[in-house]
């Protein structure tokens, strides 16, 4: 459920600096590329945590 909610605030992150970027005339190719690794960072973040410690 944690890594639901943080998942959920980082798309909503990255959303709006997509379209802060697009509001800039930055063109489209470049903002696919940031967001996708913006969201690969941040899953990678949620995965480390909210791992339980065993």
């Amino acid at each position: 459920m944690n890594m639901l909610v943080y998942l959920i605030g980082a798309i909503l992150v990255i959303a709006a600096l997509a379209y802060g970027a697009s509001a800039l005339g930055m063109q489209a190719f470049w903002i696919g590329i940031g967001a996708a690794v913006l969201l690969g960072l941040c899953i990678m973040t949620a995965v480390s945590k909210t791992q339980r410690k065993e």
